[in-house]
């Protein structure tokens, strides 16, 4: 069978420039193409002919030779211009790379091409652990703090390249960062192993960052604890991460709050509670006593009469404050009745005189072993 023109399969006329040859050739690339023609069997082979077709048509010798001779120009060694043989396997992957982006562009993220572009690279986000005393977490700070990170160099002002000279476009890649190896019919993408997908090259290194255009510098920053923080929270400083490489913007510093344990206060969100120890006759007969408040302040809290151990009253509004707005919690006062301890002979005595004349003063204790008498009872039955 007689093979086709090559102009007819492209479908341009005879004598068309190669801009329009390499858009007919596009076109035909991706109308064609078997990854979207699975239902085609025709598809390949017609796929195979327009490759064939747009490798003559491109190159300006083969196709002058071409429009002089026809098929008979790459046939029995003419190769027309000084050039043998027509396109092969290798020539298809020259062609097919010509509009690699173009035909899978919106497949793979609409990849551009653009040989020389800088590979600007945005710099990494920090994290920074910051540990506050409860007192400064109830009333917010100022705080200053010093980070170490990388920061662009002031000699190459980032550029990498030593003398105020400009990095050269990488010549494995032309400047994209990646190159591509054909693997039978397909053609695989890979970081370049020159420029390491930068897509420069740098001949002269700065001397001050070793042409890495950035140098580790320890940064102070003032940060804004506001009032009412907990453990976990986060606060971003934007553009205080790590410089960019080649250009590329600054990354972000994220400082994460830890609010340290009180000795006095623990917290559970916004209210705060406190474990208050009094004598037994205080808890027996009632009376005031004072306690801390976050703030500094004290406040008097009366002790009912008969108060237990665990026994809780509340201050209301003297927690922590919202970190957000809309108030402060509250404070919580836990009783916790003590045993004495050394006691005196006389004291001793007294207490004895005492457990001797009580009642029914001990409610608890009183149904306690109510309870205990029943259950002894019943397991005897």
């Amino acid at each position: 069978m007689a093979k086709r023109d090559y102009y007819e399969t492209l479908g341009v006329a005879k004598g068309a420039g190669a801009d329009e040859i390499k858009k007919a050739y596009r076109k035909k690339a991706k109308e064609l193409h078997p990854d979207r023609n699975a239902d085609n069997p025709k598809a390949e082979a017609q796929f195979k002919e327009a490759n064939e077709a747009y490798e003559v048509l491109k190159d300006a010798d083969k196709k002058a030779a071409y429009d002089r001779y026809g098929h008979a120009a790459f046939e029995g060694g003419m190769g027309g211009g000084g050039q043998r043989g027509g396109p092969g396997q290798g020539d298809f992957a020259s062609a097919f790379s010509d509009v690699f982006d173009d035909l899978f562009g919106d497949m793979m993220g609409g990849r551009g091409g653009g040989g020389g572009r800088t590979r600007a690279q945005r710099g990494n986000d920090l994290r920074y652990n910051l540990r506050v005393d409860l007192e400064d977490a109830f009333k917010g700070m100022q705080k200053t703090i010093n980070v170490p990170t990388a920061v662009t160099c002031g000699s190459c002002t980032g550029t990498g390249a030593d003398g105020g000279s400009e990095p050269a476009t990488c010549p494995t890649c032309s400047g994209m960062g990646k190159v591509r190896a054909q693997q039978g019919f397909f053609t695989v993408e890979r970081t370049c192993p020159t420029c390491n997908g930068m897509g420069q090259t740098i001949k002269n290194p700065c001397h001050t960052c070793n042409g890495h255009g950035r140098i580790e510098k320890e940064k102070s920053l003032s940060v804004n604890i506001p009032a009412g923080v907990e453990t976990g929270t986060r606060i971003r400083l934007a553009g205080e991460g790590e410089a960019g490489m080649r250009g590329g913007p600054t990354g972000d510093l994220y400082i994460f709050i830890e609010v340290q344990d009180h000795k006095l206060f623990e917290r559970e969100g916004p209210n705060l509670f406190c474990r208050v120890p009094v004598s037994i006759a205080s808890a027996a007969l009632g009376g005031e006593i004072e306690v801390p408040t976050i703030d500094g302040g004290r406040s008097r809290v009366r002790i009912p009469e008969g108060s237990q151990s665990g026994r809780q009253m509340r201050l209301r509004g003297k927690g922590m404050p919202a970190l957000r707005g809309g108030g402060a919690g509250d404070m919580f006062i836990e009783l916790m009745v003590e045993t004495p301890v050394n006691l005196t002979a006389r004291q001793k005595e007294i207490l004895k005189e005492f457990d001797e004349i009580q009642a029914d003063n001990n409610p608890q204790g009183s149904s306690f072993f109510s309870s205990v008498k029943s259950f002894w009872e019943s397991m005897k039955g």
